[in-house]
């Protein structure tokens, strides 16, 4: 494309001026119809995963069909490009061209209404603005699996790696366990944690369940002080009881 616009400049183009300035045009043309492609096909690959399975489609029914629509006519574009071995020839389908606009802005729609459900998840759990919106699509999309939540414990809540699910019901939680590997801070809960509904609202019951604990310790522990007095040999008991 370059190329031509430096040939049209030369005084030896004049016989085949009209040659050069159609093929210019064609190639103008190419390039805007796949700078578009690239555009939609970026969106696509960013909701791709969101919208084709997991709990995210579920809770975005409207926004989940929309894309189902898009997703279907973007197979059959790249389907019928993987046909057609000329790029200039491909790009020059009027279909292709009015298509494409409609499509970004379809999934333009998609992410918008993506973010404000993200946006809605961070209000009800302000801890998930700790998280990257890549990581937390990801939390969300398998928040009907409690055990999925272990591996970003630690990007939610300080000092915690994970929590023990009951071994017969994964949806009740009995334990939280610090991070350090061997020899780490494990504290049971004073009441089970239920894992059920929106992973956002059990998170919530979890953290709060974990500051009536801590809660619970300080006071054992004020209360165990006052019977040590000046009795030390009171004092190491009091503390391997409450680790």
């Amino acid at each position: 494309q370059m190329n031509l616009q430096t040939v049209l400049t030369m005084r030896h183009v004049a016989p085949f001026r009209n040659v050069a300035q159609e093929l210019l045009g064609s190639l103008s043309e190419t390039s805007d119809t796949l700078e578009s492609w690239v555009k939609v096909q970026m969106m696509w690959c960013g909701l791709e995963s969101v919208f084709t399975g997991g709990d995210i489609a579920k809770q975005l029914p409207k926004e989940a069909k929309k894309f189902a629509k898009v997703d279907k006519d973007w197979a059959k574009i790249m389907t019928k490009a993987s046909e057609c071995r000329n790029v200039v020839e491909c790009c020059a389908d009027e279909l292709l061209q009015n298509t494409l606009p409609t499509m970004y802005s379809e999934l333009e729609k998609c992410q918008k209404s993506l973010e404000g459900y993200l946006e809605q998840k961070q209000k009800a759990f302000p801890r998930f603005y700790f998280v990257s919106n890549a990581k937390l699509l990801t939390i969300l999309s398998q928040g009907s699996d409690p055990l999925a939540m272990n591996e970003y414990y630690e990007n939610v809540f300080d000092a915690i790696q994970y929590v023990e699910h009951d071994k017969k019901d994964k949806t009740i939680i009995h334990k939280i366990h610090g991070d350090g590997g061997v020899g780490h801070e494990v504290v049971p809960f004073i009441n089970p944690v239920k894992a059920v509904g929106n992973i956002e609202d059990w998170l919530t019951t979890l953290l709060q369940t974990m500051r009536l604990t801590m809660k619970d310790h300080a006071r054992q522990c004020s209360a165990g002080v006052l019977d040590v007095q000046n009795d030390l040999s009171k004092l190491r008991p009091l503390v391997d009881k409450n680790i």
